[in-house]
């Protein structure tokens, strides 16, 4: 989405509230929200994973920003670069001051460039908070939405729950969907919802009838075994899949037994949520063999996390060092899927080699 020479990634909506000034960055149009659980819908307000884009020629650039409910952290990049990490405490108004960075005028331009983002690129990417913008000023230069070339040609849409989310982390920019995409240089726009992961049929109608991601993830089943029956588990998620290559049917799906978790290794092994979490993978091996959709990946949870320790003492969201190994796994089980849509870029002329 681009607005007055800014390009909001990963959002939806830009949300003007009666009596409160700036503008509220939504990943989920407010439909879609307001279909789902009560606790989703306050999960669906959060801006992890949205970012600002924009590119100027100013040495000098002030961006002021704010929290809707709760303190949180901002941070920024020049292209692929980490720049600066900043606060923001609830409905307080913050400033924050970029400055370009001087040693990248030093270096030959091709080493600060890859096949994600150009260096020219400021981005401030969000934590885990609903995010206000007011504005950015530039000092009388222009400000300008990144040219199409400038960004990832390739982009993965994620939906999930917590874990996909980013939930563990100490920066839900070290989540493992970012971790897939960085490593991968496309991407990502995620969906995840921490304990609200429950496939409505609005938010499965609206993830298919997007068409801003190249391929998706989806990490579906944890937040709904024993709370939904396996009958309604198996509704919901053929259901999305079901609408997803309809709409799609040459955009690789890539879907995920649930992660290894406290449930998997349960003493009691007749457990609910042992049995459903056994129950659910059943289903989407079904669902994957009975489709026989060529672009249909069903990846085993257990080689994404391969490590039990890599998890937190919850036993069930990863660790930073979780995320950071399940990012370079699920990248790279994704890597040949990438290259062939590189391939066909190419071919299609929409990107040179």
């Amino acid at each position: 989405m681009q607005h007055n020479g800014v390009y909001f990634h990963n959002v939806t909506e830009l949300e003007q509230l009666p009596y409160l000034p700036g503008l509220r960055l939504h990943r989920f149009p407010k439909q879609v929200r307001h279909s789902l659980t009560e606790k989703g819908r306050t999960k669906a307000v959060q801006s992890n994973g949205c970012e600002l884009r924009f590119v100027t020629e100013a040495k000098y650039v002030q961006v002021v920003l704010a929290s809707q409910d709760t303190s949180g952290k901002v941070l920024v990049f020049k292209g692929d670069f980490f720049h600066s990490s900043h606060q923001l405490e609830p409905a307080v108004a913050t400033t924050i001051q970029l400055e370009e960075p001087e040693r990248f005028a030093q270096v030959i331009p091709e080493k600060l460039n890859n096949r994600a983002f150009s260096s020219n690129v400021w981005r401030i990417f969000f934590e885990r908070f609903s995010a206000v913008f007011y504005d950015i000023d530039a000092f009388g230069f222009e400000v300008r939405p990144p040219h199409k070339h400038e960004m990832p040609q390739l982009t993965l849409l994620a939906y999930g729950s917590s874990i996909t989310q980013g939930a563990g982390a100490l920066s839900h920019y070290n989540g493992y969907i970012q971790q897939a995409a960085r490593r991968l240089e496309i991407d990502a726009c995620n969906l995840g919802l921490s304990g609200s992961c429950f496939c409505e049929k609005e938010l499965s109608d609206h993830i298919a009838e997007r068409n801003d991601w190249d391929m998706v993830y989806l990490e579906i089943g944890v937040n709904m075994r024993a709370v939904v029956s396996t009958e309604e588990f198996e509704q919901r998620s053929s259901y999305l899949l079901d609408r997803i290559i309809e709409r799609h049917p040459e955009k690789p799906v890539f879907l995920t037994y649930i992660y290894p978790n406290r449930a998997t290794y349960f003493s009691d092994y007749n457990h609910d949520y042992s049995e459903a979490e056994r129950r659910y993978n059943e289903i989407l091996a079904q669902y994957t063999a009975n489709r026989s959709h060529p672009f249909l990946h069903l990846l085993d949870g257990s080689k994404i996390v391969d490590d039990f320790t890599s998890l937190t003492s919850d036993l069930i969201h990863p660790s930073d060092y979780g995320h950071i190994r399940m990012g370079e796994k699920l990248a790279g089980f994704m890597l040949p899927t990438v290259n062939k849509l590189r391939e066909r870029q190419v071919k299609h002329g929409v990107i040179s080699k």
